[in-house]
């Protein structure tokens, strides 16, 4: 087993110094407590997440840092919560760096009725929801597409879907991007992603997908939570899925394409799973504009699913349809040509965030203009047994991750191990207790995303906070819950 040093910056940073083939440190942001738990972790081959952020500070053209962000853990080459910004004319794209649900994310909706309506009416409320939402593996939308709508789908994004009649017009500047990136290129699709996906664009998907009906509990930022629209008692909708099967097609494709080109160019990769193409390479631009498509794939997702959930509470709540206002959308699986200051120099980077969130500070273009005196948020998903949060960028953020935060709380255990320490009936139990109806299509998902299967989102989040990369704007509560 490789040995690690790592050194403490400040209560809250630790890094791996530049070594060997490293071209730039590595470096997580962490409490004692968890660096500890890392590197006993590391035992097992499953779960050393260290070595993943000393591996990717190898890659050729990385600036600045290889970062890992609070909620950490092993990913597939890239560790999850991880980041990593490249030089477009040195460096590399990687799909470690992206992952196989491309752009998966959430979108927040903030609802206008009472909490008391809601606790009155929720196990009505979970049950419409369950039986109206698609979800679950091979799950079915009632977009159903042909071969050239699809590829109108992934050129247009969110929009495809709004035109559909999914969602309302005011959604769009609240999404990322306004819900649909430019250089989306389907020819560089394969005939069976398309094929796979036509039928899934408006389902939820399984694994840690989740539809959840959420009530803010406790507001931290009163200025933000001002400009978010945001108070105590207020109710939200989050969403967080993301380009489904398309995705997953699109990582499975392009790995023997990266792989020879990770040998065609002469890229040395510590790991045959950070198998990279450069970035302005023929390979990395196919690439580079697949992963586009994936991306406003999971937007148009995102887009349909906000329109069916719209229409339950319209039926179960009697909530109009402008009655559910979009808060925001990110996603935290994505790479995006990005502006960022090195060294006193703003350039052009490519940006990988694996499991890690755009946390934009405020000022920033790219924010919608009612948010932009304060900063973007940034949707952090817990457990369905404890809370979620709302956090907002910084500008330390902005000189330390290239404007990335957490994404969730991170699992502490695997889905291996948490199939054999939990059982689905007592998760149901467990939640009954707290007060949240869930409704899950599988109760072997419900063990493997048991809360306890995650680490304290609480001590997540305040570990941003502590280095000063994010800042708390309020926590939201699930009242209700619907799982794959």
């Amino acid at each position: 087993m490789a040995r690690i040093e790592l050194i403490r910056v400040h209560e809250y940073l630790w890094e791996i110094p530049k070594t060997g083939a490293m071209n730039v440190p590595g470096r997580i942001y962490a409490d004692r407590e968890s660096i500890e738990s890392l590197l006993g972790e590391r035992a097992g081959k499953e779960w050393d997440a260290l070595l993943q952020v000393r591996n990717v500070a190898c890659l050729p053209g990385i600036e600045r840092a290889s970062l890992a962000m609070a909620d950490i853990h092993p990913g597939y080459g890239f560790p999850i919560g991880g980041v990593g910004a490249f030089d477009p004319e040195t460096g590399v794209v990687a799909i470690a760096g992206v992952g196989f649900d491309i752009n998966c994310g959430v979108r927040t909706m903030i609802v206008d009725v009472r909490r008391e309506e809601i606790e009155r009416r929720k196990v009505e409320l979970a049950d419409a929801l369950f039986r109206r939402i698609p979800a679950g593996i091979g799950s079915t939308g009632s977009l159903t597409l042909a071969t050239r709508e699809i590829d109108e789908l992934l050129v247009r994004g969110a929009r495809y879907a709004l035109d559909r009649g999914y969602g309302l017009p005011g959604d769009l500047e609240y999404v990322e991007e306004g819900g649909c990136v430019d250089g989306a290129d389907p020819s560089c699709v394969s005939a069976l992603a398309k094929d796979r996906q036509m039928k899934q664009v408006g389902t939820l998907g399984s694994g840690n997908h989740y539809l959840e009906v959420q009530c803010v509990d406790a507001v931290y930022d009163a200025e933000a939570a001002a400009a978010f629209g945001i108070a105590e008692g207020s109710i939200a909708v989050s969403i967080h899925t993301g380009s489904r099967a398309l995705g997953h097609q699109i990582g499975t494709d392009y790995q023997s394409v990266l792989r020879r080109a990770s040998e065609k160019y002469r890229i040395s990769v510590p790991e045959e799973d950070l198998a990279a193409a450069p970035i302005a390479s023929p390979e990395g631009k196919r690439y580079i504009a697949a992963v586009k498509a994936g991306i406003n794939c999971a937007f148009a997702n995102r887009q349909a699913l906000s329109g069916l959930i719209r229409n339950v509470f319209r039926d179960v709540l009697a909530v109009p349809l402008a009655g559910m206002r979009t808060l925001y959308e990110v996603g935290h699986n994505n790479l995006k040509l990005e502006r960022h200051a090195v060294g006193g120099v703003e350039r052009e980077l490519l940006v990988h965030r694996k499991g890690a969130t755009r946390a934009f500070a405020a000022g920033r273009p790219e924010i919608p203009e009612r948010y932009r005196g304060v900063g973007q948020p940034v949707l952090v998903g817990g457990t369905m047994g404890t809370c979620s949060f709302i956090l907002v960028g910084t500008e330390r953020g902005m000189e330390e991750t290239f404007g990335s935060s957490i994404h969730g709380a991170g699992r502490r255990k695997s889905r291996k191990q948490a199939l054999r320490d939990y059982r689905g009936d007592g998760v149901i139990a467990e939640l009954d207790r707290g007060g949240i109806v869930v409704r899950a299509h599988s109760r072997a998902g419900l063990a493997e995303e048991a809360p306890g299967a995650y680490k304290d989102v609480e001590r997540v989040v305040a570990v941003m906070e502590g280095a000063g990369v994010s800042r708390r704007v309020a926590r939201l509560r699930p009242l209700v819950c619907v799982k794959g």
